[in-house]
């Protein structure tokens, strides 16, 4: 039977699905849904490892899906976002971030098949902290770009965050972009024995 923390997971992943969905709905309420939603996602990662190692539950499922659906939510949001008009986040600099979370999973995978365990480090730390910063700041834009469209009356300050909404957005996504990328680059660099050792022919 699948543990209390795996369901957490798993639920992590269905809510990414959710929040990707409402964002694109642009509405007012979807998007106020979606920063609910996420902020019970973000909340749920640190519950899902608190219950594991407090009830002893932890397992090779876990180990690999936990980050996983914490990559599935950051690109879920950032692809969202990408696809608003009212948003100016860049495509190249989500790619990055894709590219990246793609490599340093495969490398989970790798130390997993040599029975290995990936340790979180101080720079993978720094990175998820720089992308839930970005995704929340870019997501209560958002709403507020939303309020400001459907609002009865002009808002001094719903009109001067909408204004902020796309620099904002852009900047946001390249600096988590290239924080992301020099993480994925030491955690390449700390785990070289790790590649050598995966693309080396057996024996030698």
């Amino acid at each position: 039977m699948m543990t209390l923390a795996n369901r957490i997971t798993m639920v992590r992943v269905v809510l990414s699905l959710a929040i990707f969905v409402l964002v694109l709905w642009q509405t007012l309420w979807s998007e106020a849904a979606a920063l609910v939603l996420l902020t019970v996602a973000s909340i749920s990662d640190y519950f899902d490892g608190v219950i594991a190692r407090r009830t002893m539950t932890t397992t090779p499922f876990g180990a690999i899906a936990d980050p996983f659906a914490d990559k599935i939510l950051v690109l879920s949001v950032f692809l969202a976002f990408a696809s608003l008009k009212e948003l100016d986040v860049p495509l190249w600099a989500v790619f990055l971030i894709l590219l990246r979370e793609l490599t340093i999973s495969t490398l989970r995978v790798l130390a997993a098949l040599h029975g290995e365990v990936m340790k979180a480090e101080t720079t993978g730390k720094i990175k998820t902290t720089i992308q839930m910063i970005a995704l929340f700041t870019i997501m209560t834009l958002l709403v507020l770009v939303m309020w400001e469209r459907t609002a009865p009356l002009p808002y001094a300050f719903l009109s001067f965050a909408a204004g902020l909404a796309r620099p904002v957005a852009w900047w946001l996504t390249v600096i988590t972009a290239l924080f992301t990328l020099i993480s994925g680059l030491v955690y390449l660099y700390n785990h070289r024995e790790l590649l050598h050792k995966s693309w080396s022919e057996r024996g030698r």
